[in-house]
């Protein structure tokens, strides 16, 4: 009898707790599931950027491996700090200036999130850590355009300013649920992961930071032979990796949308990497190391907007015209005779922008009824055609023209552009006063 009354006690006590934190105050609680996933995310999206830095680094001349890496590295200090003082308020606070841009003074340095909970049932630390991590790689994606030829000083105030007058803006207009773009058409343009926040607005800027600044010395007649590809090879395994956060912790949650998202990105990378090498054995009879690496990332960068509403035959489709587009553009940018050193435009630019447009003709039919029934009409591909059209040539015209001003501005007051004799030195040596080798590479 005493067992049965304790038993009954015990049940009594475990529901009487689950219901309290449940219901009480109709207070939304933690979902561990999902909590437990957007940590895991967290992490790999920042696993991205060294990841990142071995790739750039790994591509460019012994004397600048240092200096280019050290590019990736530097963001992830003053971006993570800007993040958590004004970014994160900057980019979800509600709408102020006409909806220009965001603020909410408890997002400022954080201090009103410490007991918050984001509707997803994730605490609002990882929510707002998560999109720090976002911040955090776009800007360091631009320096692989510049590669070779700036002043560490010049990049850091220019990272500094890009972040807050274009990506913040950029990340309120498509991502707050108050953002103009946000809201536009039936649900709004698609950008899952940063197509257009990230990887559109980064591409546009890296062009047109290189026609500002100019080809690096020697350029279109320097030989420059990557240092090491077995440390890009690996970075590029690394932002693979990554991206798994990347795409599928952008759903915030943990469950059917995640499987989604995560499957969508592994079948587009695998597409894009084995299109480049199909691609190359059929111009120049061989497959080569680079070329994998490179048709992995045009997979993955045409599947960030896409992912949450492509099934498996959408990202097959959009991994091989990803790897074909961008293939052709790296191809356009030696006629053209343009130093985008590392092709950040070629791939980033170009593979996402056509995954912004070209998802509007793969996106599930359940998607497309639930847009019918939103605006209680019909919605079909070419309708969110336009409003995806709408969203990238915004993001294009505004990040180009404030990228303008800035790199104008900062090679005027600072000099942004190495000295002739620095840059025949190398970044490593004349800016940091490092070899990353025992041996230097004068050329």
């Amino acid at each position: 009898m005493k067992f049965k009354n304790g038993l009954f006690f015990l049940f009594f006590s475990l529901f009487t707790f689950w219901a309290g934190n449940s219901f009480a105050g109709g207070k939304v609680t933690i979902d561990t599931g999902s909590t437990a996933w957007m940590l895991i995310s967290t992490a790999l999206v920042l696993l991205m950027v060294p990841g990142l830095a071995m790739f750039y680094g790994g591509l460019v001349r012994n004397k600048n491996v240092l200096g280019t890496m050290m590019h990736s590295f530097v963001s992830m200090a003053i971006i993570g700090v800007l993040w958590a003082v004004c970014g994160y308020s900057l980019a979800f606070g509600k709408n102020i200036w006409g909806g220009f841009i965001g603020w909410n003074s408890d997002y400022f340095f954080l201090k009103g999130i410490d007991d918050s909970i984001h509707s997803a049932g994730v605490p609002e630390y990882v929510v707002a850590m998560f999109q720090g991590k976002f911040a955090i790689i776009t800007p360091a994606l631009i320096a692989g355009a510049f590669a070779e030829r700036v002043r560490f000083r010049s990049y850091c105030i220019f990272i500094t300013l890009w972040f807050l007058l274009v990506y913040c803006p950029l990340c309120h207009w498509i991502w707050a649920e108050d953002g103009f773009l946000y809201n536009l058409g039936a649900k709004g343009v698609i950008d899952l992961a940063g197509g257009m926040v990230i990887h559109v607005s980064a591409g546009v800027s890296a062009l047109v930071a290189v026609l500002l600044l100019g080809a690096r010395h020697g350029h279109p007649k320097l030989i420059s032979t990557p240092n090491n590809l077995v440390i890009t090879m690996i970075g590029a395994g690394l932002l693979w990796v990554g991206w798994f956060g990347f795409n599928a912790g952008s759903t915030v949650s943990s469950g059917l949308d995640t499987a989604r998202a995560l499957t969508m990105t592994q079948i587009s990378a695998a597409t894009g990497a084995l299109t480049w090498m199909l691609i190359e054995s059929l111009h120049i009879g061989k497959a080569t190391s680079l070329g994998f690496v490179t048709g992995i990332l045009a997979g993955l960068v045409v599947i960030t907007p896409a992912a949450g509403v492509v099934q498996p035959y959408g990202a097959v489709a959009l991994g091989a015209i990803s790897s074909l587009v961008c293939y052709g553009a790296i191809l356009l940018k030696y006629r053209l005779g343009y130093d985008d050193t590392l092709d950040v435009f070629g791939v980033h630019g170009v593979g996402s922008g056509l995954g912004v447009l070209s998802l509007s003709f793969f996106i599930r039919p359940s998607w497309m009824a639930d847009a019918a029934q939103k605006i209680k009409g019909t919605w079909s591909a070419w309708d969110q055609l336009g409003i995806q059209a709408a969203g990238m040539g915004i993001t294009i015209v505004y990040a180009g023209i404030v990228t303008l001003v800035l790199v104008f501005l900062i090679n005027k007051i600072f000099g942004f552009r190495l000295d002739h004799n620095d840059e025949l030195m190398g970044l490593d040596e004349s800016l940091h006063g490092e070899r990353g080798y025992g041996f230097l590479d004068v050329r």
